[in-house]
């Protein structure tokens, strides 16, 4: 069945967990798709994951639509969320819905997602107005790493802890669909998840929110020894592709591959006729 924002919000209404990870193209969606996963979240941690950059803060509108286009080709069922990039919906309320729409038109997504609270009230309540589905993203929000100081647990004292209540609060009321917590305390993340009537995404938040994301590369240990916290290694994929690398060069140096298996026929009399 396709995963839309209605059906999202019912899973919620009805106790069901809902999945979310990212992809950044089109076999990878695919393959998530296939599985059942109920969202795919186009990240800007792409800038990280596939464009090698040290954090989120370089990656453009253009990279965001050229990279969820071709996840949306690959995703049948999933609800498609795009993340809005740095500095593509803080500057006014106008960009903010123009590129939403870049997004929904260009990039053929089904949501899209933004950081921040209250501040982004007004943007998240336009963009809705726009018919564009807002997801929003409470706690670490990478985008203000630098104001954060670093990838920092948030919502640890009580004014920080009471900002997030009131900050997700707001964003419901504002018209968004759904709410990511990233790196918030279980227990906070849980009261939050009981007080709203939208689904709240954990990622380093516990085991009590509606549904869970997590970045592909993460869950695939794709990345030799970074492993943040919040992350369980469901399979040894990197391992597995460096064997496999490793394992065709070592054969193809040798000669055995390709072997008679993987080569096409000609007849030996059209091969002696050109000598």
């Amino acid at each position: 069945m396709k995963n839309t924002v209605v059906t999202i919000r019912q899973a919620k209404e009805q106790g069901e967990k809902l999945t979310m990870l990212t992809a950044y193209d089109y076999s990878m969606a695919k393959l998530i798709d296939e599985a059942g996963i109920n969202m795919i979240l186009v990240g800007d941690s792409l800038g990280m994951v596939m464009l090698g950059y040290e954090d989120t803060l370089s990656v453009t509108m253009e990279d965001m639509i050229h990279h969820t286009r071709a996840v949306a080709r690959g995703a049948s069922d999933a609800l498609v969320v795009a993340d809005m990039p740095f500095m593509s919906y803080q500057t006014s309320v106008y960009d903010a819905v123009c590129n939403a729409g870049r997004l929904m038109k260009e990039g053929r997504a089904q949501a899209v997602k933004l950081e921040g609270g209250r501040e982004f009230a007004e943007h998240i309540r336009a963009i809705t107005k726009a018919s564009i589905p807002v997801v929003a993203h409470l706690g670490l929000t990478p985008q203000s790493l630098n104001a954060f100081g670093g990838f920092k647990v948030q919502g640890k004292s009580e004014e920080a802890a009471r900002k997030l209540v009131e900050d997700a609060k707001a964003v419901e009321k504002a018209g968004a669909v759904a709410v990511v917590l990233e790196c918030v305390p279980a227990k906070l993340a849980k009261l939050i998840t009981k007080q709203l009537h939208i689904p709240a995404i954990g990622i380093g938040a516990g085991a009590d929110c509606d549904g869970q994301v997590l970045v592909y590369q993460d869950m695939l240990a794709m990345f030799g020894g970074f492993k943040p916290k919040f992350v369980k290694q469901f399979a040894q994929i990197g391992t597995m592709m460096k064997e496999a690398f490793a394992n065709y060069r070592e054969e193809v140096a040798a000669g055995t591959f390709p072997a008679a298996e993987h080569t096409f026929k000609i007849e030996d009399e059209v091969i002696e006729k050109l000598y």
